[in-house]
């Protein structure tokens, strides 16, 4: 009988569930063998938020939410032995680590912290990211500057007995790598075995995604208790066979669907999914429902990982602002289309050039257009709706400019249409994203201990 080891992930987002990851940690505590649980907490832009509060506290910085998940399983996972991996170190590992330690010198003080370091560009001594990056200096500073790292930091910080292992932006995928790496003692140049531990990876990384939660669609898949979803596990064995199972007695379903629709997630290129520790084809993978929500996955084929990393940036520099009325009644559809009229002609007044996004909330909104033909053809069809909203959204340089056409959307109280109410106004600075390739050979990741 070859080995087998249980990787389960309790977090897909930064404000997923806390109460669904203890009730996988309680389910990992009750089965035997080599367990780990991973914490996935970051999303692309959120590394800058993160920056933001490190600047205005030191102590801050790491994921927000990161104890709401950490402490409820402390206690479960330790007495049995079952090591936590998670990026929610975010922008401050450091931070996170201490207080952790903190809440469990008197419990466990022979307990071992790890901090996966190197991935965070703006801690270099020199601004070494200024060679891939180009920023308009003028007008874009950068909050954050990352690199997605690979599981080698996880897999060293868990054979020097760590027990739990903060990192900042490592790639999702990889939180499983290295705990599959270690549990099983696959070599990182072992490209099939990279793209078995991947591919768990990936099907972990989005949490009850893969257990039923994206894939629930009333009439058409249904879900068993989407209340109470099950988060997944990982079943992975020495010989790299892969199963796909979750937290037992909670709802939510593991079946070829909802594998293959999470198999296929933000994968641009099924045949070259690049990530930093294998290029992972899925052009022969294969599925199948082994029942009693269990999926087995094969005919995973890997490729050497790629000799870049990719890099990513949090810029500042422009300021986002969104107004919402609404309109509602006999007549509140064309009231709503003629408010739309309205605050296109000010706007241009206003402000030529600026290209609001004006939405008008279950009529044309997700998929709506700048030029509003989506919402032509859909006002053609006469909708008989009568609630309607109204939303504005825009982005400029000019904080003053962008208050001053909100202010627009407010006016419409007393300048028509009739009946609008309920404005809403929210300003706030915009962060956007950059993205870049960097040789992997600058990028070199550090422990610390804590």
């Amino acid at each position: 009988m070859t080995k087998t080891i249980l990787v389960g992930c309790g977090a897909g987002f930064a404000n997923d569930r806390p109460d669904a990851a203890l009730r996988l940690a309680q389910d990992l505590a009750q089965r035997t063998g080599q367990r780990y649980i991973m914490l996935e907490l970051l999303a692309e832009r959120t590394l800058a938020e993160a920056q933001l509060r490190k600047g205005v506290d030191p102590l801050a910085g790491y994921a927000s939410r990161l104890f709401d998940f950490l402490e409820p399983i402390l206690d479960v996972c330790i007495e049995a032995g079952i090591p936590i991996i998670t990026n929610g170190g975010a922008a401050n590992p450091r931070a996170a680590a201490q207080r952790l330690r903190d809440i469990l010198a008197g419990r466990y003080p022979a307990l071992k912290i790890a901090c996966v370091l190197g991935d965070d560009l703006l801690e270099e001594p020199t601004a070494r990211y200024d060679r891939w990056l180009s920023l308009d200096p003028a007008g874009q500073a950068p909050i954050s500057v990352n690199v997605y790292t690979g599981a080698d930091g996880i897999v060293t910080a868990l054979a020097e007995g760590a027990g739990i292992v903060l990192c900042g932006r490592v790639a999702d995928p990889s939180l499983a790598v290295g705990a599959i790496r270690h549990g099983l003692g696959w070599a990182a140049d072992d490209w099939q075995k990279m793209a078995v531990a991947t591919a768990a990876g990936h099907l972990l990384e989005c949490c009850t995604q893969v257990t039923g939660g994206y894939f629930a669609h009333p009439g058409m898949k249904e879900i068993p208790d989407p209340a109470n979803l099950g988060c997944p596990i990982a079943e992975v064995h020495q010989d790299g066979r892969l199963i796909i199972g979750k937290t037992r007695h909670c709802g939510g379903r593991v079946s070829e669907q909802t594998v293959k629709e999470q198999l296929l997630y933000e994968v641009h290129d099924p045949r070259r999914y690049l990530t930093p520790d294998v290029v992972l084809d899925l052009g022969q993978a294969r599925v199948h429902d082994l029942g009693e929500d269990r999926v087995e996955i094969s005919g995973l084929l890997g490729h050497r990982r790629p000799d870049t990393l990719k890099g990513l940036a949090g810029v500042r520099g422009l300021w986002f602002g969104e107004a919402e009325i609404s309109y509602a009644g006999p007549g509140a559809v064309p009231r709503a289309a003629l408010a739309r009229e309205i605050l296109l002609q000010r706007f241009d007044r206003l402000a030529p050039g600026v290209e609001p996004w004006i939405d008008l909330s279950g009529i044309a909104s997700l998929f709506n257009d700048h030029a509003g033909r989506y919402l032509q053809q859909r006002l053609a069809q006469a909708p008989a709706l009568e609630d309607v909203r109204v939303r504005v959204g825009l982005t400029h340089t000019d904080r003053s400019l962008v208050e001053t056409l909100l202010a627009e959307v407010e006016s419409l109280y007393t300048n028509g249409p009739a009946g609008g109410g309920g404005v809403r106004r929210h300003l706030t600075e915009a962060v956007t994203t950059r993205s870049f390739l960097l040789p992997r050979s600058e990028i070199h990741t550090t422990l610390e201990w804590y």
